[in-house]
């Protein structure tokens, strides 16, 4: 294993990384697994905050052709999140003696903590996981902004976004064998190329800021361990 590359990292988490195979739901073995890859990476001291989407159980996106407002869907997909929140953190703690705390955008004192910058710097600066949810509060934005927004605020090192597939390519992969992958993008490429790594919210966030995004496969042990060290874990966009 390379030397550690950052002191504290933003990991970006579909919920369809806790749904498993199906993909939807809460799966124990999908859970387990992810907080496995989370404690491991925690004892070397590098801090970690985590955003997490809920696609698992609800999608905003989904009520599109129900006459529903916009706004409320989307609502609804920010308390999807506090629940994929509060199961990590359940699992984190009582599994692995992960001390961590769940931040939400929206008040829910009895849950979680209200999301204020300075006590989220001040958690991870004590080693403690923090884990944003509840997006950023408001409607018509994704959680990858959200992941933009709180890594810029608590001035993390690196984004990692955890996927499904070893990092970016041209085209879909599991559509077409021959897609080529990227080893390394400008910001400017993936907006460019509209290769919908993350939204271009996004990503002109992270551009602004200059904080680099690596884009990995989660579900190969150890690979939130490669994708901090210097081993060149799935591409790198900076």
């Amino acid at each position: 294993m390379s030397e550690l590359k950052y002191k504290r990292i933003m990991l970006k988490l579909s919920g369809e990384m806790l749904g498993g195979e199906r993909g939807f739901g809460i799966e124990g073995s999908a859970l387990q697994y992810v907080a496995r890859e989370i404690a491991e990476v925690q004892k070397t001291g590098v801090e970690i905050a985590i955003v997490i989407g809920g696609g698992n159980i609800w999608r905003g996106a989904r009520a599109a052709g129900w006459d529903m407002d916009r706004a409320n869907a989307d609502y609804m997909g920010m308390l999807a999140t506090v629940i994929n929140s509060l199961a990590l953190q359940g699992i984190l703690e009582a599994k692995y003696n992960v001390y961590s705390r769940v931040m939400t955008a929206i008040h829910m004192a009895e849950l979680a903590e209200p999301y204020i910058r300075r006590k989220a710097i001040k958690h991870l600066s004590k080693g403690r996981v923090v884990i944003f949810a509840g997006g950023t509060g408001n409607p018509y934005f994704t959680t990858d902004t959200a992941a933009s927004l709180r890594a810029r605020e608590v001035s993390a090192d690196v984004i990692l976004k955890a996927t499904k597939v070893d990092g970016i390519y041209d085209r879909d992969p599991e559509k077409h064998p021959d897609a080529v992958k990227f080893k390394e993008l400008t910001y400017f490429d993936v907006i460019s190329k509209k290769l919908n790594v993350m939204d271009a919210t996004a990503i002109t966030m992270c551009m602004e800021s200059a904080i680099p995004i690596r884009v990995f496969k989660l579900s190969e042990q150890g690979s939130v361990m490669r994708a901090i060290s210097g081993d060149a874990e799935g591409t790198l966009v900076h």
